[in-house]
């Protein structure tokens, strides 16, 4: 007999990393926004997006973007965004309660900083930036959403997450804001490492 419940959750964000995407409007300014579906494969990071989104029509037409990750402390900053939207009429797929808001970095109060190999800036204050370009976009098994594959060009972190003297981050300095059942956390205490860590440590030692 099951120990578990068959259950009909009404979504399925499970624990995912939030990032921002910065993205080039049809007009040249830009647009700033949160989503919690991404995953990384090597140099390729995978997104799922509504296909009606700003973002989603940006990446159609001007592919390049930056992957901005913030930190558990930002989490206000990425929830001033989550009721944003960059298209003007606000599209009826969205959700009751958006609003259109053209500056999207001054409304999540961040920064906007030049990147280096695209066109789209990086939200300054965030510790982990990825410049990246969408090289494949096609819609998801139920035409809500399109699953984009951009590859990584360039990768900036802020120095205290570096391990000194290499280009590896140190996971004990380092800790992903959370996307959870709709509830932002931050990493726990560290239990253990991978055998293909290249930052070996003892667990709990930070």
């Amino acid at each position: 007999m099951s120990s578990h419940t068959a259950i009909e959750p009404s979504i399925l964000y499970f624990g995912t990393p939030v990032v921002l995407l910065s993205t080039e409007n049809e007009d040249g300014t830009f647009n700033l926004a949160p989503m919690s579906s991404a995953w990384a494969l090597g140099r390729t990071v995978v997104l799922g997006l509504g296909r009606e989104g700003q973002t989603a029509r940006n990446l159609l037409a001007r592919p390049d973007l930056v992957i901005n990750l913030p930190a558990p402390h930002q989490w206000p900053a990425v929830e001033r965004l989550a009721p944003l939207t960059g298209r003007d009429p606000v599209p009826a797929t969205k959700a009751a309660g958006y609003r259109f808001e053209p500056a999207k970095f001054a409304a999540a109060g961040l920064r906007e900083e030049p990147s280096h190999t695209v066109r789209p800036p990086r939200a300054a204050d965030c510790p982990l930036h990825l410049e990246a370009r969408a090289e494949r976009i096609r819609p998801d098994l139920s035409g809500d959403c399109v699953i984009v594959e951009t590859r990584v060009l360039k990768v900036h972190a802020a120095p205290e997450l570096l391990v000194p003297g290499t280009h590896h981050i140190d996971p004990a300095a380092w800790s992903p804001l959370i996307y959870n059942f709709r509830h932002y956390f931050g990493l726990g205490p560290e239990l253990g490492s991978s055998y293909r860590t290249e930052t070996p440590r003892e667990a709990g030692v930070g």
